[in-house]
């Protein structure tokens, strides 16, 4: 840690949408310090997808080629299996782009690797273990209301209390943000009537080589898959609430259920042995009102949380991100982060976010429906009809890839190494 490095903008927690934004302001000539409060980033996560809009994002900046030359799984179709058969609802193979997949990758791998290009950067730095206690709020705009102008924060290391200022906080840190919590920011919950326990088998070489990321829908449950270089994420669905139940009943329903619907795991399911090896998801779909207070900003999951049944939350966190860089950059080069460039960030990014969660709130309701009928559970009937269309396969990869209204980084506002250099000189 570099008790001299002087920021223009701490940021708040070091997931997807943290770590990106913090490279991109500094890769602009920005100086930011990036705390995360853990020690490293090796850790369990649920996400690992990085979509093509990430992936052509990441190639814009010349990191795709290194990152992809990391272990990481390409998933070209996302499908639904259900007790009348199975519905491949999209292929992104048929994207114009070479990115045409969706890469499944151990979020730590991706976390590591963007860390260490960013520490390439002289404007950045990185505090491990450097959990935040407090908000400095001893500013004010000009018309008097009161200004975030920085952090209080734990070091891990030596126990010791700090303070950071800095221009402009970020909150960063995820569907349970202690930055929302300590700014007095309430996120709404807009139905979520789910939670998924989540397991890892392994992957064998005969598997079904087009299996990827999957749904596999049954009678009161489903499962979701999502593939990986050596193993595979399986996330069991229950209803909201229903972890005792299941808990108590142990893992033998899993295993039927499974072996069932999944018969080709079937040979290997008796390798979760206990609840111990399971880690309960609780679903959450909520959104902030207002995504910012004076020096604050709120971007991912602290601002708005999306359902990890989906796959999409990186997506969102990422693409908010490039939606804050673009508004950011010129602001601090200006000299003044003001109230109307955080409230035009949030009107960049909010109507997406609500197409999102609003797909997914509908989810939520048919799934809990069947679920109380006892039906089993699937997609529409007539999804089956229109997935036959020609074209509708690569359209809905295309709305899944990218999202609704992708932002495009300005790649005008990154500067040279030797730019940077004198920025954070």
């Amino acid at each position: 840690m570099n008790d001299g490095f002087d920021p223009e903008v701490v940021v708040a927690g070091g997931g997807p949408g943290g770590m990106v934004t913090a490279y991109l302001l500094a890769r602009s000539g920005v100086r930011v310090t990036l705390l995360e409060s853990h020690r490293d980033f090796d850790r369990d996560f649920r996400g690992d997808s990085l979509h093509p809009w990430t992936l052509e994002l990441l190639d814009s900046l010349g990191l795709a080629g290194d990152l992809l030359a990391l272990p990481h799984f390409a998933a070209r179709w996302f499908r639904f299996h259900t007790p009348h058969g199975t519905i491949r609802t999209t292929d992104y193979g048929g994207l114009p782009t070479p990115y045409n997949y969706v890469a499944l990758m151990p979020q730590s791998r991706f976390l590591d690797f963007m860390a260490a290009r960013a520490a390439e950067l002289p404007g950045f730095e990185l505090r491990l273990g450097a959990k935040v206690t407090g908000l400095l709020v001893d500013g004010e705009t000009p018309d008097g209301a009161p200004e975030v102008t920085g952090v209080r924060y734990r070091d891990a290391a030596s126990g010791a209390e700090r303070e950071l200022r800095a221009r402009l906080v970020v909150g960063a840190d995820g569907r349970f943000s202690r930055m929302r919590r300590l700014a007095g920011l309430t996120a709404e919950p807009l139905g979520a009537r789910s939670d998924l326990l989540w397991f890892r088998l392994p992957r064998h070489d005969d598997d079904p080589p087009e299996a990827d990321v999957d749904l596999y829908f049954g009678r009161h449950h489903y499962v979701g898959l999502l593939g990986g270089p050596t193993d595979w994420q399986i996330g069991y669905s229950l209803p909201k609430g229903g972890y005792p139940a299941v808990r108590d009943a142990g893992v033998e329903p899993i295993h039927r259920f499974v072996a069932e619907h999944v018969p080709w795991l079937a040979d290997r399911v008796e390798k979760l042995t206990s609840m111990d090896d399971t880690t309960l998801l609780s679903v959450d779909i909520s959104r902030v009102a207002t995504w910012w207070r004076p020096g604050l900003l709120l971007i991912g999951d602290a601002a708005h949380v999306i359902s990890p049944v989906g796959g999409n939350g990186i997506l969102m966190a990422v693409q908010d991100a490039v939606a804050a860089t673009n508004r950011l950059v010129p602001a601090l080069r200006a000299g003044r982060v003001g109230p109307d460039v955080l409230a035009a960030i949030q009107a960049d990014r909010e109507p997406a976010i609500q197409v999102v969660q609003a797909q997914q709130v509908r989810t939520e309701k048919r799934v809990a429906k069947a679920r109380e009928r006892g039906r089993p559970m699937s997609p529409p009937a007539i999804l089956r009809l229109v997935t036959a269309l020609p074209g509708f396969r690569v359209r809905a990869a295309r709305r899944n890839a990218y999202g609704p209204n992708p932002p495009a980084l300005d790649v005008s506002l990154l500067v040279t190494r030797a730019q940077s250099s004198d920025s954070a000189a």
